[in-house]
């Protein structure tokens, strides 16, 4: 449970049956597990994340890792300690070239990138369309109202987006959060990532970027005014680079992948300006937005959500510059708040070559699909090499500190009343659900069992 009282909400779909991997393309290779998220605090989905969840609008799942047919382990990057590689700095000053002068490479790059997010975009279409049916509130309509078991959430919640609009409007007019301010570096020290971000960049450059955080809220004024403009913007990257029909990238569809979040907007005192929650980092050049990079903020890190981009501007490889872009941004908020440290830049899939350039943002770790402990990823790729699914951890005698051991303590959702699975199992007898419910608490691990409501019929 969150500070103010709100719980996380979810109904478990279970993982059994395979769909297509936009991957290597196998037609039923690609296994999961999968539950929609009615609402979710921050927290939660931090803790979910390092368990090797991911969400994809409120659809939040985690591959099979042992039996899907490309394992995609969770990585991050220590933001603090990265540091551009050669193939890093040439992208920024081949943007900031295009800035100062106009110059625009004819080359194209990114390729894994744009691989990367068709795959990714293709393997969530497909989700939804075996799962979201099952899911009784998205089906009537009802959202996550039936399932507030406390009456003073959503005063409180208003509360919270209130101070939120507030800070983000102080921000804002400040500009001083998402612009990277450089440093100076010792003679004798390397040039930093902020000093490399602006490098090379006059006074009165030919164009003018700025780089805008909007809360994810239809609430939001900035969000609201921006909307049209992004959601077009999303429309042109899909079909001009993905191939996509307007139908399969419509408004509809933007809204569900790229708007619709579970987690709930939270402040902390010990947490950034900004707050907690899901951002779009906009990219307005010359006035116009040419790219956007959906974020969730949480508290140890920053997560890569999703980019979309101008095909016009393609050869400025945008996903490595708004890559660059976002783990400055989360240098800048550890500043603020210490604990946020890391860079999550969704899976790496070492299985597929073109998806491996997530290893280039160093140093960076795996997470151990057994242990859900972090190793360097200098490390793993040996055992990678060897097979495309691995254990990771050496320590052999290791294991899943949350694992699950009490089933009657994991909170479930019944009839608006909020009670341990030993209450309900008692109540519903005959129940057959005791399976399911074992497998959904073993995955999200004996803490998170405990904190976050299984929605039950």
């Amino acid at each position: 449970m969150a500070a103010g009282g709100s719980y996380s909400i979810v109904e478990y779909f279970g993982g059994d049956g395979g769909y297509r991997c936009g991957y290597c393309k196998h037609e039923n290779g690609n296994f999961s597990h999968g539950m929609w998220s009615h609402t979710m605090t921050v927290q939660d989905y931090q803790d979910l994340i390092d368990r090797g969840w991911r969400r994809s609008g409120k659809y939040v799942y985690k591959p099979l890792m042992n039996k899907t047919c490309c394992p995609q382990y969770t990585i991050r990057c220590h933001a603090l300690n990265f540091h551009p590689s050669k193939t890093h700095k040439k992208t920024l000053k081949k943007v900031n070239r295009f800035l100062s002068k106009g110059e625009m490479p004819v080359e194209r790059h990114d390729e894994g990138l744009e691989g990367e997010m068709s795959a990714s975009l293709e393997s969530r279409r497909d989700f939804f369309q075996k799962h979201e049916k099952k899911s009784v509130f998205l089906i009537l309509g009802k959202g996550a109202d039936p399932s507030r078991p406390l009456c003073q959430k959503a005063k409180d919640m208003r509360k919270e987006r209130q101070l939120q609009k507030e800070q983000q409007k102080q921000q804002e007019a400040e500009s001083s959060s998402v612009n990277p301010v450089p440093s100076k570096s010792s003679s004798n020290q390397p040039k930093s990532l902020e000093e490399f971000i602006t490098e090379f960049l006059p006074n009165d450059p030919l164009h003018r970027l700025e780089v805008r955080l909007v809360p994810v809220s239809f609430e939001d004024p900035d969000f609201l005014v921006s909307y049209e403009q992004s959601a077009a913007l999303y429309a042109r990257y899909q079909t001009t680079v993905h191939g996509d029909s307007l139908y399969e990238c419509g408004e509809s569809e933007f809204k569900r992948f790229l708007c619709d979040s579970p987690l709930e907007a939270e402040t902390a005192p010990d947490g950034p300006d900004v707050g907690y929650g899901s951002f779009h980092q906009q990219y307005w050049l010359d006035g116009r937005i040419v790219a956007v990079g959906v974020l969730d903020i949480l508290p140890s890190c920053v997560s890569s959500v999703y980019l979309y981009y101008h095909p016009e501007f393609s050869s400025l490889s945008l996903g490595t510059y708004s890559a660059l872009r976002e783990i400055a941004f989360t240098r800048q908020l550890q500043q603020q708040s210490p604990k946020l440290a890391y860079y999550y830049l969704g899976f790496y899939v070492h299985s597929c070559p073109k998806m491996r350039y997530k290893g280039q943002y160093r140093p960076s770790d795996l997470l151990c699909p057994e242990t859900y402990t972090w190793v360097s990823i200098e490390r793993c790729i040996p055992r990678l090499e060897i097979s495309a699914y691995s254990r990771l951890s050496e320590n052999a005698q290791g294991g899943d500190a949350c694992a699950l051991k009490e089933l009657g303590r994991v909170l479930v959702l019944h009839r608006r009343t909020v009670m341990p699975y030993a209450a309900y199992a008692r109540k519903r007898k005959g129940s057959n659900d005791e399976k399911e419910v074992e497998q959904y608490a073993s995955l999200v691990g004996q803490t998170c069992a405990e904190k976050i409501l299984l929605y039950r019929a």
